[in-house]
């Protein structure tokens, strides 16, 4: 039997929408749960609205509804295909990994493989597109495990956050120090672990050095090395990720991709306004 591979994404991998369209992609929405309502991830809320909303109640981020998740896989084998690879963020940041796992399991009729990214937002995402390339490419089920599993350890997300107060309130600190003396305007720059776990890279003080610390951090991830793609995501800061990505044109012309998108309204409750990431997958 042929195989139709579909890579199954949840909303906080942040994989671009214009991504998503062109397939073999399917998302199902993490939750965002406010006291007297309930939005389904970049489906009933966006990034861009949902900021006004946090600035009067800090909502509670929830994994995606196990019944919409059914609907998803039935949607998936509807359209033939037979075989599904799951792409999440961080099993430890989020449940959404093993749900999916489980719910997988006991699924009839697809063959379901899930990878733990140990990565989130367009971290997590670009190993997701990956996997997409690789389809298109015509490898097997198989194949394209191994090789976006072996890309895990060389895929690096740096998050400029403008104050930890949203991962502090979120309880996602993680390994993240809480900063004293935000007086002083230090800028932390926030990546995963091995483990898939928040720990702080950098501090740096004013919005123009955490910009260059984070070039410079992209810069000793890409070496000598000659095959990479990037990313560059933002929450409530256009402009910022804008000048970022033409720095990164200029600098890495060599880039086999650089992608631009927005970090998830449920990734943007723990970041808050003003935070920038950056991403860096080394290919070869």
């Amino acid at each position: 039997m042929s195989e139709k591979i579909a890579v199954l994404v949840d909303s906080g991998t942040d994989v671009p929408q214009e991504v998503i369209a062109n397939g073999p992609f399917f998302m199902v929405p993490l939750r965002i749960i406010f006291s007297d309502k309930e939005y389904r991830d970049g489906i009933d809320i966006s990034s861009d609205t949902i900021f006004p909303l946090i600035k009067k109640e800090l909502p509670k981020t929830s994994l995606p509804d196990g019944e919409v998740i059914h609907q998803v896989f039935d949607q998936i084998k509807a359209q033939g295909y037979t075989h599904v690879i799951m792409v999440t963020i961080s099993s430890g940041l989020s449940g959404t990994y093993n749900a999916l796992r489980v719910l997988g399991e006991h699924y009839e009729g697809l063959t379901f493989h899930s990878i733990d990214t140990k990565n989130v937002g367009i971290g997590a995402g670009i190993l997701a597109i990956y996997a997409g390339d690789l389809i298109k490419q015509g490898k097997n089920f198989t194949e394209v495990i191994a090789e976006v599993e072996s890309k895990i350890p060389h895929t690096k997300i740096f998050f400029n956050v403008d104050t930890l107060e949203y991962l502090q309130k979120g309880g996602r600190i993680g390994l993240v120090a809480s900063l004293l003396g935000s007086a002083l305007k230090l800028k932390p720059i926030i990546s995963c672990n091995s483990e898939g776990i928040y720990y702080t890279v950098a501090k740096v003080r004013g919005l123009n050095k955490s910009i260059d610390k984070t070039i410079q951090l992209v810069k000793e991830q890409i070496g000598s090395h000659k095959r990479f793609n990037l990313a560059v995501t933002q929450a409530d800061a256009l402009e910022t990720a804008e000048k970022m990505r033409a720095r990164l044109h200029e600098l890495f012309p060599t880039a086999e991709n650089i992608y631009f998108g927005k970090v998830s309204p449920a990734l943007a409750v723990h970041t808050g306004p003003g935070s920038l990431g950056v991403v860096c997958q080394i290919l070869d």
